[in-house]
């Protein structure tokens, strides 16, 4: 995410980062998951929509 995005990121009702976002996106996150390599996208969806760990 780049810094322009910041403002998007803040108005989110849930903040969600990737695990090898920058420091300080991940500071603001509600959430940490994991990379995009690990599928954290995924993981993200299963447990905030999905109710799954």
């Amino acid at each position: 995410m780049d810094g322009n995005d910041i403002s998007m990121f803040e108005s989110a009702g849930l903040r969600i980062a990737m695990e090898n976002a920058e420091e300080y996106l991940k500071k603001k996150a509600d959430y940490i998951t994991t990379s995009n390599n690990e599928s954290g996208v995924a993981k993200a969806i299963k447990k905030f929509v999905f109710n799954e760990e």
